[in-house]
């Protein structure tokens, strides 16, 4: 370890390494990889070889929102009419019933999440609707985790019961700012006590695992902003708190060209903002939770952090184990031992493509031996910033690798012990730099990633 003061170390890592595009690795290979050779009749058979009575997971993916936020990076479109609405919950319930045909029997859910977009757009019936449908082809398990992600601005009491009683136990509210000129910046006019309200009507229907999505990096942000932010997190304290930094890039995502690229925060900032949000949540009794969650002491994701049983998957951080992932509707990823397999995104095409085979896949890759053993590797640097590669790496010649981990080892991110790799505190949050040192499709390719910080 250098005997560098962690203040100069820290601005080393910032000004080498900051601003380098890197995958956040919530899956390896990374989507970034697959290509379009991929069939509904692959799809057809990774379905029919899961593990009879197994237990799987469910993402369910819904493309609208009634307004788009100029930041976002999503897969979806603004809807206003029902009846396309409705369309696609019908779309959805089709592909749901040949999924059912292909499936073993008696496979059981454990966790179900519902993604966007705001999937509550679909309404109380639509989603129940889609409910009925997994249950008549699956069990659901008795503490199954079903979490679905909200905008505050479209919560009332009413809804926030309905979700109770679908069976909904986890809700994570679209926070991003409370700021309100952070807000005007970033297209989403969303007042704290609209946030407060939501909050407590889920709390009331008895729903009381809720989450906060936040921002930093937003244009005109800076650290008076951060403080505000945490401020009011603290009001309402929240079970977790993801805290993502904002990703700019306009050139694949029309709508961030509305955001003025001069008010963005720069590496330096975006660091220090991080840094900032991490020390006052903890103040508040937060625990850190691998790069950028947050979570109070009694919650599973602590738990899972402190066990080392923490995962990472498409929806980030998470207490999931399951060995598959069913991904429905446009844009899902299913992830099966051996493959990663995605509808397609275009949400017409992929409507037409379930009319007519029931299925939408397009895109994917295979997961190669050596892909399962690295993604091992990484896994276990994002999750728990550690990892003894003679248990998971004895049959990968790691030569190449070495080389690059003793020069990281001698600026100080990282400590080697034999085969273990340790992350320094100061190297921690640069962690995604280690994890592409065991990314192969890196050295092909490297470009439209987020910035490491």
């Amino acid at each position: 370890m250098s005997t560098l003061s962690a203040a100069p170390l820290r601005q080393k890592f910032v000004m080498r390494y900051a601003e380098r595009n890197v995958p956040r690795y919530t899956s390896y290979p990374t989507a970034a990889d697959f290509h379009n050779r991929i069939t509904p009749e692959d799809h057809q058979n990774r379905l029919r070889n899961i593990a009879p009575k197994s237990r799987v997971s469910v993402y369910l993916h819904v493309p609208f929102c009634r307004q788009l936020c100029h930041y976002c990076g999503c897969h979806t479109r603004v809807v206003q009419r029902q009846d396309v609405i409705d369309a696609y919950g019908a779309t959805l319930l089709k592909e749901i019933y040949t999924v059912g045909r292909y499936i073993p029997h008696n496979l059981t859910i454990g966790h179900l999440s519902w993604g966007g977009g705001t999937p509550s757009i679909l309404g109380l019936n639509g989603m129940a609707e889609i409910v009925k449908a997994l249950q008549n082809h699956f069990n659901f398990a008795d503490y199954i985790s079903h979490a679905v992600e909200l905008d505050p601005r479209y919560l009332d009491t009413t809804f926030c019961q309905g979700l109770f009683d679908l069976g909904v136990n986890r809700a994570s509210l679209g926070v991003q700012d409370f700021n309100l000129h952070i807000q005007e910046a970033i297209g989403r006019i969303q007042p704290f006590q609209q946030v407060e309200q939501a909050t407590k009507d889920l709390r009331v229907a008895g729903i009381r695992q809720v989450n906060f999505d936040l921002l930093y990096g937003l244009p005109g942000q800076n650290l008076e902003e951060i403080r505000f932010n945490c401020e009011k997190i603290a009001q309402l304290s929240p079970d977790r708190i993801a805290c993502f930094g904002y990703a700019h890039l306009p050139e694949r995502k029309a709508n961030q060209k509305l955001i003025n690229s001069a008010a963005l925060p720069d590496a330096q900032a975006r660091f220090e903002q991080a840094q900032l949000i991490s020390t006052l949540l903890q103040d508040q009794g937060y625990y850190p939770i691998g790069i950028d969650h947050f979570a109070k002491k009694q919650d599973l994701l602590r738990v899972a952090a402190d066990n080392q049983t923490l995962s990472r998957n498409f929806q980030g951080y998470t207490t999931d184990n399951e060995p598959v992932l069913i991904g429905i509707g446009a844009s899902a990823i299913s992830t099966f031992s051996d493959a990663y397999i995605q509808n397609i995104a275009d949400i017409s095409t992929y409507s037409e493509a379930i009319k007519d085979k029931g299925l939408a896949s397009t895109r994917g890759i295979t997961i190669s031996l050596e892909d399962q053993c690295r993604s091992k590797i990484i896994s276990a640097l994002m999750c728990n910033f550690s990892v003894d590669l003679s248990e998971m790496a004895s049959d990968l010649n790691l030569e190449s690798e070495w080389h690059d981990l003793v020069q990281l080892q001698e600026e100080g991110l990282v400590s080697l012990d034999g085969q273990k790799i340790v992350l320094t505190q100061e190297g921690r949050p640069f962690v995604r730099i280690v994890a592409a040192v065991f990314d192969t499709y890196r050295r092909k390719k490297n470009t439209g990633f987020s910035r490491a910080i």
